[in-house]
């Protein structure tokens, strides 16, 4: 008698690991697939999310969404360029401050960049989406990794914001390392469909 809840509690555990396994499984599924397509529609802003800087200068990471914004700028796609990021401990610029540095050394009138903050993706968007709105613009490419592109959609979605895909063609990021992000973003996508892309953020932010 005594097997027969043990029995039960491993057939309950064996059912509740499957459907984990496969609703990741799918999640992964769904941001690689995002992460592939890129829009070529036009619209009222090209949103582009923060990432590292050295020094007042944009990174690896971000050259490149810088460099596919610009892109996106000269061909008419968007009358707008909004920038995201905050500072990090040690930093002497905002990733916000950098871009918009670089953007204006390439062309792009300082009146036609916003600027906004933020130390995640949904503070990035949360410190741009009302000044995006005050200009009227809530239709908006996003531009970041492709790995990145499925929770940053999500995300300007969940905030008034109405996004289309332009992820960058050529990442930093590359090689082995690169399925850590699709890990993690699998991860923080998945457990933000129940608690929230707010919530998340808040706990990853703790202290």
């Amino acid at each position: 008698m005594i097997f027969g809840p043990i029995k039960l509690v491993f057939k309950i555990a064996v059912v509740v690991v499957s459907v984990s396994v496969l609703y990741f499984a799918v999640t992964f599924v769904q941001i690689w697939l995002r992460g592939q397509e890129h829009s070529t529609a036009t619209s009222q802003a090209i949103l582009v999310f923060g990432t590292t800087e050295n020094n007042c200068v944009p990174g690896p990471e971000l050259y490149v969404r810088l460099k596919t914004a610009l892109e996106l700028f000269n061909a008419h796609r968007a009358p707008l360029i909004a920038v995201t990021g905050g500072r990090r401990p040690g930093d002497v610029c905002t990733e916000s401050g950098a871009s918009k540095t670089w953007l204006v050394s390439h062309g792009v009138p300082s009146t036609d960049i916003v600027t906004g903050g933020g130390g995640d993706t949904w503070q990035n968007v949360a410190t741009i989406a009302p000044k995006l709105k005050a200009r009227d613009a809530t239709h908006v490419l996003t531009v970041t990794d492709p790995f990145h592109e499925y929770r940053a959609m999500a995300i300007s979605s969940a905030q008034g914001l109405s996004p289309q895909p332009s992820p960058v063609s050529h990442a930093a990021v590359h090689g082995p390392g690169l399925w850590m992000y699709y890990a993690k973003e699998t991860v923080e996508v998945g457990v933000a469909r129940f608690v929230g892309f707010h919530l998340l953020s808040s706990w990853l932010h703790v202290g």
